[in-house]
């Protein structure tokens, strides 16, 4: 083994506690380059990624990581990377749907941020249309508060409940007292009365 696992995992975590993201993140991804499978240097790596880019969830909830690790680290990692995963949207397959350029972008290779997704859109695409075609494809990296609101404010507005709902819930599981939050699962309430 060219790297020891366990020791770069503490000094990225130690590094993420110090507020040192750029650290964090260079270690977390020199692990997940000697091992693709560990699921907790790809969470650490979106982490420390939310962290550097100002997105104030991402302290929270690598303690919150931490404190799951604790009582059980296989569960922790899961748990970790389900609530990540609908942070970001768990949209997937790029490479036929979007223009050379726009890949360049791409900060993970299998991923595609928020604003070039809303850039798309913005230049006169269907939300439903585009979402629908990377859907199952493409993750949606979302490292902004703002954008997840909007994010799920045109899920609802789709007709993507469903999808919008377990958002809401993952999200309210780690800001449960957010009023944005809530406010929006009473919009999806009322609209789920009214289609039954």
């Amino acid at each position: 083994m060219s790297i020891s696992k366990y020791k770069i995992l503490t000094q990225a975590k130690e590094s993420f506690s110090k507020s040192n993201f750029k650290s964090a993140l260079e270690k977390f991804a020199m692990v997940l380059q000697s091992f693709p499978n560990s699921k907790e240097a790809y969470n650490g790596v979106i982490l420390a990624e939310m962290a550097m880019s100002g997105e104030g969830g991402a302290e929270a909830l690598f303690d919150y990581y931490e404190i799951l690790q604790e009582e059980d680290k296989e569960q922790a990692d899961i748990i970790m990377g389900d609530i990540l995963q609908n942070m970001d949207g768990s949209l997937e397959k790029l490479s036929e749907v979007f223009s050379e350029p726009l890949r360049d972008r791409l900060e993970f290779e299998d991923g595609l941020l928020y604003k070039d997704f809303k850039a798309i859109i913005d230049d006169g695409e269907s939300f439903k249309e585009t979402f629908e075609n990377i859907m199952f494809s493409t993750r949606v990296i979302i490292t902004q508060k703002e954008d997840f609101i909007d994010f799920l404010e045109n899920l609802i507005e789709n007709d993507f409940t469903e999808m919008a709902l377990t958002y809401l819930e993952n999200a309210l599981s780690v800001y449960p007292s957010d009023k944005l939050l809530r406010k929006l699962l009473k919009k999806l309430a009322k609209g789920k009365k009214i289609e039954s």
